[in-house]
């Protein structure tokens, strides 16, 4: 209760801090009734549980095989996970790189499943690059009936910054090879959050950052794969106080585009802006009463008319925590539950050694990708960016929430 009470004193000092017309945007409406200044009683919060399964377990790396003693610094970094039903399996891809992430060499690779509970054992879409290249995971598209694998491709340590070669690349799952195959590169500079989606009109959308973090969307998709406008939605200097990373964005009943924003300059809040011309022009981002733990976020429509949004919702414990937010307007958040995800399996004959990191409660779970699949919704994410799991929970239980 106490880290409760630190965080609400924390958010009413930024909130005094605000100038009138700057006074966050009230997204999340709690039916508990707590205060909209995100005043979050996190304990009394419901709880989701599920079915909990390893897709990649953790492994050491390959500098470390033979040391003595194991910790995390000694394992391989799996993160960025995203995932899709194609064909008549489930997909799942990550970053796999030596260490820490975003280091050359850092590959993507993938995983099947028939069930979402057993998993093939991992295989590589880019291949490993040579140094100093890498690539970092960046969704599942199925377009046309092809499937592909969006991977950035960039020089050096990390995606940003000076002299990267930044460019955003496709491969295609080769049915009859049981491969993936390089297609073709899709923009120059460009680094998307997910995969894209469809316009009303039959264009493609997806958010774009560049190598200086100046966010935009990509528009077109739809003649070939290079063939996308660039509409500007916030320079990485544009906002006081607010520095733009890993946007999403969804359709409302009028066409108007929703847009929240992970934001890395310490509010520990979302961010959110709207375009009324399906993407083109797009409203200055504002902050909002909904905290966010400084992490990347992911929401998704589903067959029962509401929308699910899944994050690190609790600052005060980091990214030790993912919940659930629901809505049903699209607008306003008005639930909001934990995600009862267990501790995993030790794995391995040496990861004893650092399973108490892996524990729930201590462990980091982040970087959230979601899919619904018969009636469940499944959610992949990366535990201390060392090993990747899924949690799959029933729309049932889901739906008590919205009726409660």
């Amino acid at each position: 209760m106490w880290r409760t009470a630190v965080f609400a004193i924390f958010l009413s000092c930024v909130s005094r801090g605000l100038q009138a017309e700057e006074r966050p945007v009230e997204i999340l409406r709690l039916s508990q009734g707590q205060a909209e200044s995100g005043e979050i009683d996190y304990a009394a919060l419901p709880k989701i549980g599920g079915t909990h399964t390893v897709v990649n377990a953790a492994s050491v790396n390959s500098a470390s095989v033979n040391e003595p003693k194991i910790d995390l610094h000694n394992l391989r970094l799996q993160l960025h996970n995203y995932l899709v039903s194609h064909g008549d399996r489930l997909w799942c891809i990550w970053s796999d790189g030596p260490r820490v992430e975003d280091e050359p060499t850092q590959q993507v690779k993938y995983s099947t499943s028939v069930d979402g509970v057993t998993w093939s054992m991992p295989q590589t879409v880019t291949g490993e690059p040579k140094a100093p290249y890498a690539f970092i995971a960046r969704g599942l598209w199925v377009r046309d009936g092809e499937l592909l694998a969006l991977a950035a491709h960039f020089k050096g340590k990390g995606a940003f910054g000076a002299d990267k070669e930044l460019e955003l690349q496709a491969f295609a799952w080769d049915e009859q090879a049981e491969a993936w195959r390089f297609k073709q590169k899709l923009y120059d500079n460009a680094i998307n959050n997910f995969a894209p989606q469809r316009l009303p009109g039959g264009d493609w959308i997806m958010t774009r950052r560049d190598a200086r973090f100046n966010v935009s969307v990509l528009i077109g998709g739809r003649k070939s794969l290079d063939d996308w406008q660039v509409f500007p939605v916030v320079g990485v200097r544009d906002v006081q106080g607010f520095r733009p990373d890993e946007p999403i964005f969804w359709p409302l009943a009028d066409d108007t585009l929703f847009a929240l924003y992970r934001d890395n300059s310490g509010s520990q809040r979302l961010f959110h802006s709207t375009s009324e011309d399906r993407g083109r022009t797009w409203g200055k981002p504002v902050i909002t009463n909904f905290p966010n733990a400084t992490s990347k976020i992911f929401s998704l429509p589903t067959s029962r008319g509401f929308r699910v949004m899944v994050l690190n919702a609790n600052p005060a414990v980091g990214r030790r925590e993912l919940y659930l937010a629901i809505t049903q307007d699209g607008r306003h958040f008005d639930r909001l539950a934990l995600l009862d995800i267990p501790s995993p399996p030790v794995v391995g004959n040496r990861a004893s050694e650092v399973w108490r990191k892996f524990r729930a409660g201590i462990a980091s779970l982040q970087y959230p990708h979601v899919i619904e699949h018969d009636d469940h919704l499944l959610i992949a994410f990366s535990r201390n960016k060392n090993q990747t799991e899924l949690f799959r929970i029933s729309l049932d239980d889901v739906e008590k929430l919205v009726s409660d």
